[in-house]
């Protein structure tokens, strides 16, 4: 495996881990994208970016949130 590819599979497993640790593991797929490009929309810097931020910060300092989402069994196409 070349440096940048295993660069690439280090960076979506973090970013794995951290749809697990939010507790979306098991959430719509497109839902999760929509949230996420909902999410790309916020200005940074912004009060709401700040507010974000904060509430992601606080999260990777307090224990994983339950790895079974409110959402589980929404939409059976979530994979």
């Amino acid at each position: 495996m070349t440096a940048e590819r295993k660069k690439e599979a280090r960076e979506k497993f973090l970013l794995g881990g951290i749809v697990v640790r939010a507790g979306l593991s098991k959430v719509n797929r497109a839902f999760l994208l929509g949230g996420l490009i909902e999410l790309a929309t916020v200005m940074p810097g912004s009060a709401e970016h700040r507010r974000l931020r904060g509430i992601g910060e606080d999260a990777f300092r307090g224990p994983s949130l339950d790895p079974v989402s409110p959402h589980v069994g929404e939409d059976p196409a979530w994979r």
